[in-house]
């Protein structure tokens, strides 16, 4: 009864009219403009919630969610301790705090230490998503050096979930998505201007859109 207890809690529930409950992206450098190109074509009804992990300077305030909200028609915050995933809404993790989703739906920040010397970390936003959503889980990776993303891809890929990368040559810094590749787990290595037409198309399937 307990275990049963256990995974009722991992179980959140699904969003109407789509096929994946949570994207999470992940970016370095370069990243401002990649996400600007995939979140500017989404439209006002995607039925997803959207986790955003970008590497920031962790003493400066960071105006990432005021730039991404001017570019796109979905709802863009910076992610609070306690906030509730919603359709068409994304989160973007604060500097210096690592972004993690709960059972519940709802998302925390910690200030736990550096994940290969990062904070926030793509790697334990992908875990985290990996064990609740399980197969109704997407997580893409865009430019950045170094490899943060790895080994997330890894997790939700054997949970079920579904990858997305960037396509190194049209990536501004090849190392995360070329680490992202390199595990072998990729269902979709796309330009970066079809990603967000495969998102929808993953996401929504032949949903009509306004």
């Amino acid at each position: 009864m307990i275990q049963m207890a256990e995974n009722a809690k991992n179980h959140p529930p699904h969003f109407n009219n789509a096929a994946f409950d949570i994207v999470a992206i992940a970016a370095s450098a370069g990243g401002v403009t990649a996400l600007v190109k995939v979140l500017s074509t989404l439209p006002a009804k995607f039925p997803a919630a959207i986790a955003i992990v970008q590497h920031l300077a962790p003493q400066h305030r960071s105006f990432m969610a005021e730039i991404l909200g001017r570019r796109t028609v979905l709802a863009v915050k910076q992610a609070q301790e306690g906030d509730c995933l919603t359709p068409g809404t994304a989160y973007v993790a604060p500097p210096n705090h690592h972004l993690l989703v709960n059972g519940d739906s709802t998302l925390s920040l910690s200030q736990s230490e550096l994940v290969h010397f990062l904070r926030p970390s793509a790697d334990l936003l992908f875990e985290s998503i990996a064990t609740i959503y399980k197969d109704r889980a997407i997580a893409i990776v865009l430019t950045g050096t170094g490899s943060d993303g790895a080994m997330g891809v890894e997790a939700i890929k054997k949970m079920g979930g579904t990858i997305i990368v960037q396509e190194v040559k049209t990536a501004e810094f090849s190392g995360m998505p070329s680490a992202a590749i390199q595990t072998g787990n990729v269902d979709f290595i796309l330009p970066l201007d079809a990603i967000s037409s495969t998102l929808v198309t993953l996401v929504m399937g032949n949903v009509e859109i306004d």
